[in-house]
């Protein structure tokens, strides 16, 4: 059974809609418990316990939000050793073009040695349809790869 983490920021709701679609697909992967949690409430031990994690983040002024920040400020040092390179995925809600948030993430990522095994995906604006494929996309190819034993 793969254990898949998604951790999230919202505060318009639209990063939300974004995590809950990773994890339908997540979900849709037999063999697949999915955690769907707010980046404020998310611990150490969370990261560890995952096979894998997709991290959601809004883009604010140009980066991640500061509750992701806060994650990863509250969760480096102790996960030192202990997620190394644990697989993960990244979504973004952007009112712009959405790079800035998504460079934080996978420069933070370098850090923790998480490995990144899929394309992220970047909402612009409103969210599409066609967006919220590409999140269901992403969650069940993160579960699936995990599953598998790929990741």
């Amino acid at each position: 059974m793969a254990r898949i983490l998604i951790v999230y920021h919202s505060q318009t709701g639209n990063t939300k809609r974004m995590a809950e679609v990773v994890a339908e697909g997540a979900g849709g992967i037999e063999g697949t418990e999915v955690i769907l949690k707010c980046a404020g409430e998310t611990v150490m031990e969370d990261l560890v316990a995952a096979d894998g994690i997709a991290f959601g983040t809004p883009e604010n002024f140009g980066t991640m939000s500061g509750m992701m920040k806060d994650l990863f400020d509250r969760t480096f040092y102790p996960a030192q050793g202990k997620v190394f390179r644990k697989p993960y995925v990244v979504f973004v809600s952007a009112g712009n073009d959405g790079s800035g948030a998504l460079s934080a993430v996978e420069r933070i990522a370098l850090g923790y040695q998480f490995r990144k095994v899929y394309a992220p995906v970047i909402a612009k604006g409103e969210i599409s349809e066609e967006t919220l494929e590409k999140c269901r996309e992403l969650g069940a190819v993160l579960a699936a790869g995990c599953g598998l034993g790929i990741y």
